[in-house]
């Protein structure tokens, strides 16, 4: 079984940064579908998507916020992080096997352990797909947790 810690509050920099990579899958697009809801066939059917602006399927624009929901909880500041709020600009589509990277940033420490954080997404052609900051609530002590498995999940 894996680790995750994480970096409490009083170690926390402003500058400092971390990252978090994930390639998005057809079985991504699927689960976050059936997960969300959201059956948007711009997403889900590609004679649909066709006839729009983007000539092709494309990812949730939520996608790339639960990316960025995981990079705060599991890279910076990591477990036990509480999400207090986050804003999103969305630069350019997400397709089909983009390798996204969410680039975290301590913009800013705030009295009672909230801290700001710049969000931005990129993807592997280095151009920015999301534009955003998160406001946390940062960890008060040093930590190191067991990550849980997760359950096979198969679609029938």
């Amino acid at each position: 079984m894996s680790t995750l810690s994480n970096t409490p509050y009083s170690a926390l920099e402003v500058g400092q940064t971390a990252h978090f990579e994930k390639t998005v899958e057809e079985r991504d697009i699927q689960l976050f579908a059936a997960m969300s809801g959201d059956r948007n066939p711009v997403h889900l059917d590609a004679d649909f998507a066709a006839g729009t602006p983007f000539k092709e399927r494309i990812a949730h624009g939520m996608f790339s916020g639960a990316l960025i929901s995981a990079a705060v909880a599991c890279t910076l500041p990591g477990p036990g992080t509480i999400y207090l709020g986050q804003t999103m600009k969305f630069t350019r589509p997400v397709k089909l096997g983009d390798t996204l990277t969410v680039r975290l940033e301590i913009l800013e420490k705030l009295p009672k352990n909230r801290v700001r954080i710049a969000t931005r997404v990129f993807n592997q052609h280095d151009e920015q797909v999301v534009d955003g900051e998160a406001e946390v609530l940062a960890p008060r002590r040093e930590e190191t947790v067991e990550l849980k498995e997760l359950p096979p999940i198969s679609f029938g």
